[in-house]
């Protein structure tokens, strides 16, 4: 390539570059994202009730680990998912929701062992009770649109992590309404069909990840 042409070449870009707004930072990015999420939450608990013992239960470890780590995996799955959308940014971003989520998942299965050791078989009964997966979907629904819609005002270069993470996000908050009004207890039922109908919905949102958050580039 000759000087002239690379000199054509700048001039080109710069006549047809268009003004970039700087995204906020992602922690601002999450604080705006709850404050249309957890309205939702509230609506679908104010709908609904609160379950019965809710105030009992508050109270109880087997209760309150599992769902306040359900809820910081929902923050910091929604700060990853926008960090995943920040080309640059440290990969450590997309690493903040594996130790709450960790924690989610033992506290679940340490309850299922307990079961099994205080009551054999019959503690870790598998129910059909489906409605845990429309609920969650229906309650992640606008949180979940919410999070695509500002995700795609970012970089997405890798659609199907930032959509699984976004979806994790959505419905994990989901889990945590339908945890303060659902008076579902049984560990294997609450990992099985609660936890499960969140993992179901990450996991579709990130194979549809290319059809969720389609980024073309600058020139799009």
């Amino acid at each position: 390539m000759t000087a002239d042409s690379t000199d054509a070449l700048i001039r080109a870009l710069a006549r047809d570059a268009r003004p970039v707004r700087r995204l906020p930072p992602p922690g601002r990015r999450v604080v705006r994202w709850l404050a249309v999420a957890l309205p939702v939450v509230a609506l679908f608990g104010a709908l609904m009730g609160p379950r019965p013992d809710l105030a009992e239960m508050l109270t109880e470890r087997a209760f309150l680990v599992p769902l306040l780590a359900a809820l910081v995996t929902a923050v910091c799955a929604a700060h990853a998912a926008f960090a995943s959308s920040v080309p640059g940014s440290p990969k450590w971003n997309l690493w903040l929701p594996a130790a709450p989520l960790t924690i989610w998942i033992a506290s679940l299965g340490r309850q299922c062992w307990q079961a099994w050791l205080a009551f054999g078989p019959e503690g870790v009964t598998f129910r059909f009770d489906p409605v845990c997966l429309p609920v969650i979907a229906m309650v992640g629904a606008v949180p979940a649109i919410a999070i695509v819609a500002m995700v795609r005002r970012g970089a997405p270069l890798t659609p199907r992590l930032t959509a699984f993470l976004g979806a994790l996000a959505a419905a994990a908050l989901a889990y945590v309404g339908l945890r303060l009004v659902h008076p579902q207890d049984a560990a294997f039922m609450v990992l099985v069909w609660q936890f499960g109908s969140v993992a179901v919905f990450a996991a579709v949102a990130g194979a549809l990840g290319r059809w969720l958050l389609p980024w073309r580039g600058m020139g799009a």
